[in-house]
């Protein structure tokens, strides 16, 4: 080649260079999908928690599949592995706590009140302790009689003949649950404050890893 020609590069490079190098991620556009994901993850587990009061296994698979995901994330695309590491944790923590606040505000707030009378409490010893089953029998309506666990409030505080109102889930998904007893007020109000704040805390550690992501 000689001192007048001049090499001619491809187009796609020519345009590459026209173009520059590509600028990083904008600070707002990184907070803003941070943010998504900061309440896409804490919100997938708590749904998968509610799914998992009226189908056990289906949402404990969806609730481990949030905390999977907020893991891979976290951890291996965004390279924030204590970030990762807390969200997590607080996701874990938050499948134990949010299902139990779910259903007690649900039914709280718009369970149907419906006398009933209990007729049998029973104690079922297995490898795990003391487990409360509860038989309450409707006094009106269809006298439907339910059988009930402590996931539904039975912990012994109703004794056989005893008057009660139950709540009865309106769409008959869930089992209806007992009120509470003098010693357990507030409970629902504590389990939900936990929940919300295990919420914020996987939120929070997933908002700063998004934040603070590394390149690959």
């Amino acid at each position: 080649m000689s001192r007048y020609e001049t090499a001619v590069a491809p187009s796609g490079a020519r345009e590459s260079a026209a173009r520059g190098p590509r600028p990083p991620r904008s600070g707002a556009r990184k907070a803003l999908n941070s943010l998504a994901w900061a309440v896409a993850l804490p919100g997938s587990m708590i749904l998968g928690a509610g799914i998992g009061q009226w189908m056990t296994w289906i949402g404990v698979v969806a609730m481990l599949v949030s905390v999977a995901v907020a893991a891979c994330l976290i951890g291996g695309s965004w390279h924030r592995a204590g970030a990762a590491s807390l969200a997590s944790v607080g996701g874990f923590a938050l499948m134990l706590f949010a299902g139990p606040a779910v259903y007690e505000v649900y039914m709280k707030s718009v369970g149907e009140p419906v006398a009933a009378v209990v007729t049998e409490v029973t104690d079922r010893h297995n490898r795990h302790g003391a487990d409360m089953f509860c038989s309450v029998r409707e006094t009106g309506g269809e006298h439907r009689t339910y059988e009930v666990s402590q996931q539904e409030n039975c912990f012994g505080q109703a004794k056989v003949g005893d008057h009660v109102e139950i709540r009865k889930d309106p769409l008959g998904l869930l089992d209806p649950r007992l009120p509470d007893s003098p010693d357990q007020q507030h409970t629902t109000e504590l389990t939900v404050a936990i929940s919300a704040g295990l919420a914020l805390l996987t939120a929070g550690a997933t908002f700063y890893g998004g934040r603070r992501r590394r390149a690959g």
